[in-house]
């Protein structure tokens, strides 16, 4: 991956202090308590997350019916899994899935700032919130999923979404090959944040 998405060796120490630092202050002055913060912690631990995302690829991998719906009317296929309360809210109000095929493959954008489906892929990372990624994705996507190692063949489509307040893209990757007797728990587990979000593909261990 290019230079210009990496991060020093410290970075997650150096957040961690200056959130625990914010924490021990809200808390000391009344206006959140430490059961607060654990419950939050627990809700992206156990509800929100790539885990519910992964879950929606693989049902619509084996069942056309269900990606049909997924891909039309995304909420109304959310709603139909057996997922926790609330995944139509914060950050989730709509979200809509483009599907990748050996003729297109879709990229996920935020250009104005982070915008991003958390119900189903959790946090985003660093470098989604990155200027530099937010840019060049648009302007020049093959490249920048070269420098992310993947390279896709001149004659497929790549076609760039740009998530907002309004609509939160997600991706449905391609599902690979030699996973025929695969059940979906076992699909599920092949599914990266990085695939829902255009910049990887799922691969099959070796």
């Amino acid at each position: 991956m290019s230079e210009r998405f990496s991060y020093r060796p410290n970075r997650e120490a150096y957040n961690a202090a200056k959130v625990k630092a914010l924490e021990s202050l809200l808390i000391e002055k009344g206006i959140i308590s430490s059961e607060t913060v654990d419950k939050v912690l627990t809700f992206f631990e156990t509800d929100f997350g790539p885990f519910n995302g992964a879950k929606l690829v693989a049902r619509a991998w084996v069942d056309p019916e269900f990606k049909a719906c997924l891909l039309t009317n995304t909420p109304e296929a959310i709603a139909q899994m057996d997922f926790p309360p609330g995944m139509a809210g914060a950050e989730g109000e709509y979200m809509k899935v483009v599907e990748n095929t050996p003729k297109v493959h879709n990229l996920v954008v935020c250009t104005l700032c982070s915008c991003y489906p958390w119900p189903m892929l959790g946090l985003p990372p660093y470098w989604y919130k990155d200027p530099t990624f937010r840019s060049r994705a648009v302007k020049e996507p093959r490249k920048v999923l070269k420098e992310f190692g993947l390279e896709l063949d001149e004659s497929k489509e790549v076609r760039v979404w740009d998530s907002s307040a309004q609509i939160r893209w997600f991706v449905l990757p391609e599902r690979p090959a030699r996973t025929e007797g695969m059940s979906e728990e076992e699909l599920a587990a092949l599914v990266t944040p990085e695939a829902m979000m255009g910049v990887a593909q799922v691969k099959v261990p070796a």
